[in-house]
This record gives structure tokens, sequence and C-alpha cells, in this order.
């Protein structure tokens, strides 16, 4: 039993992860309706300049703050000079676009700092207990707590500012929002360099928790990571917060149960969560926490 729960944690641990990069997904899917597949490169950049500004001897969680930061005003002018001059697109024009970020972002990266591996230092102490036999670290502590943090601070934002009424308003129908005098334009900027700074904490904290405190960056290491939060998104509905969470936390769970106990999926373990996705889009197209699109024929 101690086994299973430990794997559970475990799960937990990775689904903070997912669940944090999914957020960034669906923020951008509720602002602008665009599936963003640039968003794991997005979050790679932020993890490097963490890496960068960390060998020129600044503490570890201020190179963080610099990174998210940065990425945020990155993020707006991604929205501002690739994104909106295509906006108006069809759907297949935007998702070439945001795959030619990604290559772009990718080789931006391996042209500035390298292709070879960087070692990113956790930004706390590494410690585990082992309470009743189940293995708790501190990464899972902090990758969860850091997720409670995000969660609470875009619930108060987009429910409880004036800012989060107009993103809202701007995501529900952009030319009532026009009409009103809310500038649509910012809002949709403020939507991707929020979720450019949410990618950027998930990048900076999951790297270290992969390797236990010493972990190895290449400009493949958030590849995995994003097929694995656009399962999350899909599995919880692209246009729900909690979605992006329970889905990100079930996938987790579903990932590490898989390596543990079926040996024979080990190596393939995206079976095991996009078959939960397949069997839950087959009752829930919109995912399980997603709105029902009603059209009238």
């Amino acid at each position: 039993m101690s086994l299973f729960l430990t794997q559970v944690m475990i799960g937990i641990q990775n689904g903070a992860v997912y669940a944090s990069l999914a957020l960034a997904l669906v923020l951008i899917f509720k602002t602008t309706g665009i599936l963003n597949f640039a968003q794991g490169e997005m979050a790679l950049y932020s993890t490097y300049l963490v890496w960068y500004f960390t060998q020129h001897g600044l503490p570890v969680w201020l190179c963080i703050v610099i990174a998210v930061a940065i990425s945020f005003v990155g993020g707006a002018l991604i929205e501002r000079l690739v994104i909106r001059p295509v906006e108006k697109a069809s759907p297949l024009v935007l998702v070439i676009v945001t795959i030619g970020m990604f290559l772009a972002i990718n080789s931006i990266v391996q042209v500035q700092f390298g292709s070879d591996q960087k070692t990113l230092p956790a930004a706390y102490a590494q410690n585990v207990w082992r309470p009743g036999g189940v293995q708790i670290s501190t990464d899972l502590l902090v990758l969860v707590g850091a997720l409670i943090v995000e969660v609470v601070i875009i619930y108060f934002l987009l429910q409880r500012t004036k800012l989060g009424l107009a993103v809202r308003a701007t995501a529900s129908n952009p030319e009532s929002s026009r009409l009103l005098g809310i500038p649509v334009g910012r809002m949709l900027m403020f939507g991707w360099a929020l979720a450019a700074a949410l990618g950027a904490i998930a990048g900076a904290l999951v790297i270290p928790a992969a390797q236990g405190g010493g972990g190895v960056l290449v400009p493949s290491s958030m590849q995995g990571i994003l097929v694995f939060a656009f399962a999350a998104a899909a599995l919880g509905g692209f246009d729900s917060i909690v979605g992006a969470v329970v889905g990100g936390v079930i996938v987790g769970v579903a990932q590490s149960l898989t390596i543990q106990y079926v040996k024979s999926l080990s190596d393939i373990v995206l079976i095991v969560p996009f078959a939960l996705i397949l069997l839950v889009l087959l009752f829930r197209p919109a995912g399980l926490f997603g709105t029902p699109t009603v059209e009238r024929v």
C-alpha cells in the first residue's frame, strides 16, 4: 500500500507541473481561441534565462522572478508582433503559426545558449520524508504549493478585479467589448503575457525537481511536458481553469501508476493517459469541466 501511495504522490508532483503548463494553454485559449503549440518552448526559453542568470551569481529565486518578468513582457510582444497580424486568419493558419513559433524558439535557444546540457540548480533544499513508508519530497510540496498559488491568483484576478472582468468580457464577445470601450487588444496581450509567465514558473521548478535538485536542461526538455499538458487541458476542458488542474493531476497519477505497475507500457506511458482522454471525450467532448458548445441548426 505504501508503494501505491508513493506512486500517487509522484503522480501528483508530475501532475502539478502538467497543470501549471495546462493553465497557460487554457488562458490563451480562453482569451483568443488559439491552441498555442509553442507554449512549451516559450517555457523552455524562460528556463534557460533562469540558468543564464544563475551563471552570473544571482540567487535562484531572484533569477526566477527576473525570468518571469521577462517572459511576461515577451508573451505580450509575441501576441502583438506575431499573433495579432493573423488573428482573423483560419484556424489552420493559426496552428501553423504556433508550430512555426515552436521551431523558431527552439532554434533561438540552441543558437543563444548552445545545445549542450546545462545544470539548473533548485531554489530550495532537497528533503524527503517517509511517514508510514510513503515518500513525500520537498519537490512535491513546492510544486503543489506553486500550483495552488497560481490558481488562487488567477481566480482573484479574473473574478475579483476590473481587469479580470475585462479579460472575461473580451474572451466571451470581443466585438461587444469593443463597443463598451474595453481595449480588446490590450486584454489579448495580457492573456498571452500571463500565460508566458505561468510557463516560466513551471519550467523553472520542474527541471530541478526532475533530477532531484540538479536538473539537466537541454533544448528538448519541455517537449514531453507539453504533450502531457495538452492531455491535461483536453481532459479537463480547454476553457476551464479547474479542469486544467484536475486534468493535470489525473494525467500525472495515471502516468506514474503505469510506469510502476504496467511494465509492458513503461516505455510508452502516453497510452494510458490518452486512453483516459479518449474515454472522457467520447462521452463529454468538451472535457470534464469544459463548457459544451450549443449551436442552432
